[in-house]
């Protein structure tokens, strides 16, 4: 790696993960706190929903702390490198598949277990729809800025890419917890202990699918998503059942990488997510000029542990 991009990674340190947390539970639960002990706000902005501003700033508050630790220690010319990593789509066809069908199926195969599917078209008339699926699309997912654009990068230079899953995955599903007692969320009618094991089960599926895809936010917002999707029938808890048991073989599948330090993107701009995604997939002995790969040796799939990934680890 270049005296350039070295400089460049230095930016965004690790503890850089403190402030953004308190600023995701600080943005997200103090907002909440302010409408329910002033009941007017909701007089002012409506119910507790997706066309409350209130509520959109809360869901977006792992973005805001993202973006905030970016422009922090790269500027704008930063921001906008993390966002170019919304143009990568490569990926293996596989993870495309599971993305694009398979987890629709374990939704609609949850939904028939509870006895909920099939049923009716949730929208009448069918267009009713799309607004609903604009709205899914440009909300929820926009926390993927901030998870997997800054977090998962961050705590995979310290952990393993499982137990980045395990922490982000907690921070994650304990972040919800308001929305557990508020009315007109739909996790009020939930019980948390399923939503728990089902959030920390997608996040173990989503890590090794962002690690193959090079640090892909475009991945990870159409998998959050494909999680939000106002057309899948309700199939909880046993939809987290069902995520639960695909994560336990995603795990084993992948489990040379998963449990191997520094085998996951490190980085945070688009760049160098790339080049520490590339050297995590090059096996000991590769001949590197300035941390790329040369003509001539021998890339694989990325299955195989790095024999000594701390150089990755900042």
């Amino acid at each position: 790696m270049n005296s350039r991009n070295r400089g460049a990674t230095r930016g965004i340190p690790t503890k850089a993960l403190i402030p953004f947390t308190a600023i995701t539970f600080g943005v997200t639960w103090g907002l909440g706190m302010l409408l329910v002990t002033v009941p007017g706000l909701e007089r002012i902005f409506g119910p507790m929903s997706y066309t409350n501003p209130i509520f959109i700033l809360m869901v977006w508050a792992p973005a805001i702390a993202g973006i905030g630790i970016v422009l922090r220690y790269h500027g704008v010319r930063g921001l906008g490198s993390l966002l170019s990593r919304m143009t990568l789509w490569k990926m293996p066809t596989a993870w495309w598949a599971f993305l694009i069908l398979g987890i629709p199926a374990l939704f609609y195969a949850g939904a028939a277990i509870k006895g909920t599917f099939p049923a009716p078209f949730p929208f009448t008339p069918w267009y009713s729809v799309l607004p609903a699926l604009g709205m899914a699309l440009v909300i929820g997912p926009v926390e993927e800025i901030g998870r997997r654009g800054v977090a998962l990068p961050l705590l995979q230079r310290v952990f393993s890419p499982f137990v980045s899953s395990l922490v982000l995955g907690t921070i994650w599903a304990v972040w919800h917890l308001p929305s557990f007692f508020m009315s007109g969320t739909p996790q009020s009618g939930w019980s948390f202990g399923a939503f728990f094991v089902g959030i920390i089960a997608i996040t173990l599926i989503l890590t090794p699918m962002f690690n193959a895809a090079r640090g892909s936010l475009l991945v990870a917002v159409l998998y959050h998503f494909m999680m939000n999707n106002p057309v899948w029938p309700d199939a909880q808890p046993w939809d987290s059942v069902l995520f639960a048991l695909v994560a336990v073989v995603v795990v084993f599948l992948n489990r040379k990488t998963m449990f191997t330090r520094g085998a996951g993107v490190t980085e945070v701009l688009a760049t160098e997510a790339s080049a520490s995604a590339r050297l995590a997939r090059t096996p000991a002995g590769t001949a590197l000029r300035d941390g790329v790969p040369q003509p001539g040796s021998t890339l694989y799939d990325g299955t195989a542990p790095v024999t000594d990934p701390s150089f990755l680890v900042r």
